[in-house]
């Protein structure tokens, strides 16, 4: 870092234009927050397509990226940053792109030894006319996060006619992988100058049923289970899955691995990696970071200071 964060001027984009605008909103306002006092200035930018004016315009020291989904975490706002030379948080242009597109990043964590699901991409519409894989299954759209558009089939019900609706947003294209029961991980990585740090395992159950959308940010919508009751074996190997995911994907500050693990068979197997994990009050990563001794402050203020380091 070549100035003392106290100097810097810091812009958080927050909100967007994608399905996620309002947890982006939400994880903005408490980075926003928790930077009030740690640096010289803080501006919140509610993201809209005049970004790279009203960016040119401010001139901000570093910038802060709190968007999630489409558009603020899969590359495009990243090459912007990067056109206007403004230090950022969190994943570059590659890896951003890489991580939002599900099947270009299985195959990816595959050929670096990280086990993922099986599946595939499948037309919407066929998925809606017939089971495409054996049921149960959990259908995706391919470039999007935090559970939205996510249906669960289960054994003995028909195939799931959403992905045909009119109202269908999410491409022609969905992925469709075998669900896999058990328990609901994640792990939070830092990537440190001295190399990709796991800081824990979480154990997720959602208090109703999926782990969708609400269960993941509406208060009281999952527990956490922090550390992860697990064999000391799996829990070992779910944090070095992680760190070897976040390195394969080329991430840099933070990232979020999530996992499903099925004890009866001893399958751990990594789901997607989110180079934007959510900094919401009920946000996974926060409560990790808390865990090893991090508190809010001190974890977005390390990562302003992470993105302000050369690179």
């Amino acid at each position: 870092m070549t100035r003392p964060l106290a100097d810097l001027h810091v812009a958080v984009l927050m909100g967007g234009l994608s399905s996620e605008r309002e947890v982006s909103l939400s994880s903005g306002k408490g980075c926003a927050d928790a930077l009030e006092g740690q640096v010289a200035r803080v501006t919140r930018v509610d993201a809209g397509r005049d970004l790279a004016q009203v960016l040119a315009a401010l001139k901000p020291d570093v910038v802060f990226n709190a968007l999630h989904g489409e558009w603020g975490e899969d590359g495009c706002v990243q090459g912007i940053l990067e056109t206007l030379q403004i230090p950022y948080t969190h994943s570059g242009v590659l890896s951003s792109a890489l991580a939002m597109d599900k099947d270009k990043s299985k195959a990816v964590l595959r050929a670096a030894g990280v086990v993922v699901p099986g599946g595939g991409l499948f037309d919407r519409f066929a998925v809606a006319a017939g089971h495409v894989i054996p049921p149960p299954y959990v259908i995706k759209p391919n470039a999007e996060g935090s559970s939205v558009g996510v249906y669960l089939v289960r054994a003995g019900e028909g195939p799931c006619a959403a992905t045909a609706a009119d109202d269908w947003t999410y491409g022609d294209l969905v992925m469709v992988e075998p669900f896999i029961a058990g328990a609901e991980l994640a792990v939070t990585v830092i990537g440190e100058a001295t190399g990709p740090r796991a800081l824990t395992v979480t154990d997720i159950t959602p208090t109703k049923g999926f782990y969708d959308y609400e269960a993941k940010y509406a208060p009281g919508g999952s527990r956490h289970v922090l550390p992860a009751q697990l064999p000391p074996a799996v829990f070992e190997r779910a944090l070095r899955q992680s760190e070897l995911a976040h390195v394969a994907m080329g991430c840099r500050g933070v990232s979020r691995s999530d996992f499903r693990y099925d004890d009866i068979n001893d399958d751990l197997v990594l789901l997607e990696v989110n180079t934007q994990p959510g900094m919401t009050p009920t946000s996974l990563v926060p409560e990790q970071a808390a865990h090893v001794g991090m508190d809010y402050p001190t974890l977005v203020r390390w990562m302003v200071e992470d993105a302000s380091c050369p690179r």
